[in-house]
């Protein structure tokens, strides 16, 4: 039997890994461990909850007003010493997170090989997202395997000389993650609301600050264009993004400013919406999966594929731009229509057997390895 530790820091992180954890639990030659270093305390809590899944460990490695370099060196003497205990045969972890970052470093220290989920996304700026750009190629630099969500991703890595064989096109567990999900609840969102909805999320700590409050003055101002219009905001945790929004956007009867959903129910969320503007790469992916056009709220996106197949555009942070394309996007119901007919073009919900399955033949083919 093979020990395959998973480790998750943040919310993002948990949702797409969960599918994995599940798919290695029901597999006999699998003994899963989840390490959390809760670097989203509150809304690890909430995934945790809705999969029925809890860590391990929690190594509790947050303290308020930390700086990335000192949640890097306290997760790595952690994560460290969590695989010095575990002696795993294989390490995995999901996307461009700190958590991530410092993952693949420990598992490289020791010599354990790394499965990087969600491999091979690229905006070809280093500090656009920051630090997000750096933690995922930094990881990729460690990978015994690249778990690439398309095609795009898979051609990025074979650009930057990785083994063709070391990277393998499995889908994005997010969409796992969301299928499973969509059919636990029912939908209970503004249930006597006939008009439209527009759900807004904005976190990237790119957007802090002025961005965001010009995306907050372009949804007052849509509400101004679209009487019957309503807006949800999902509040990230983050003061700093509740510091800009609530001034802005609080205290109107059709802005509902609510603290962040568990993740069943911001999947019906989704799925109630009209159109999202978010700059959550996660958000960007799952809304394709039910035809909800989505405006990207970022200069650049490691998640082009989208934007191609034509239900995402990336459109930024100007007041203007996110204002008038909303409106357009709103009120004329061709324009709508075209995106929301666009096939998403990121999985099929069976990419966590996909993973599983490229493990398994990795570790039995590793120096002729058995299981024990």
């Amino acid at each position: 039997m093979y020990k395959v530790v998973c480790i998750v820091g943040t919310r993002p992180d948990a949702i797409k890994t969960m599918p994995v954890m599940l798919a290695l639990r029901a597999r006999p030659e699998f003994q899963p461990v989840m390490l959390s270093t809760g670097q989203h305390r509150e809304m690890l809590e909430q995934v945790f909850s809705s999969f029925g899944v809890r860590p391990d460990e929690d190594l509790g490695l947050m303290r308020h007003g930390q700086s990335l370099a000192e949640l890097s060196a306290r997760a790595l003497e952690g994560l460290d010493a969590a695989l010095d205990r575990h002696r795993p045969d294989m390490v995995f972890a999901q996307g461009d997170t700190t958590t991530t970052f410092i993952a693949a470093l420990a598992a490289f220290y020791r010599g354990i090989p790394f499965g990087h989920v969600e491999a091979g996304l690229r905006t070809g700026d280093m500090a656009s997202p920051f630090p997000e750009e750096f933690n995922r190629r930094a990881a990729a630099l460690t990978a015994a395997q690249h778990y690439a969500p398309t095609e795009w991703a898979a051609e990025n890595l074979r650009c930057e000389g990785f083994a063709p064989d070391s990277i393998l096109v499995t889908g994005n567990t997010g969409i796992d993650a969301v299928l499973q999900m969509a059919g636990r609840l029912e939908q209970t969102w503004l249930p006597e609301h006939e008009g439209p909805v527009v759900l807004l999320t904005t976190h990237r700590r790119e957007n802090w600050g002025a961005p965001q409050a010009a995306v907050a003055r372009a949804v007052l101002r849509l509400c101004d264009a679209v009487p019957d219009l309503q807006v949800v905001v999902a509040m990230h945790r983050n003061p700093k993004v509740r510091e800009v929004l609530q001034p802005i956007l609080g205290g109107r009867p059709d802005i509902h400013l609510i603290e962040p959903p568990d993740y069943p129910q911001f999947v019906k969320l989704m799925q109630r919406s009209t159109l999202i503007l978010t700059d959550s790469g996660g958000v960007q992916e799952e809304a394709p999966s039910f035809g909800i056009p989505v405006l990207v709220l970022r200069d650049t996106t490691e998640r082009p594929e989208g934007v191609d197949a034509g239900c995402a555009e990336l459109i930024g942070t100007d007041e203007e731009a996110v204002f008038a394309r909303s409106l357009t996007l709103l009120t004329d119901p061709e324009a709508h229509a075209r995106m929301a007919r666009s096939a998403s073009p990121y999985g099929d919900g069976q990419a966590s057997d996909r993973i599983v399955d490229a493990a398994l033949a990795y570790l039995t083919g590793r120096r002729g390895a058995r299981p024990s």
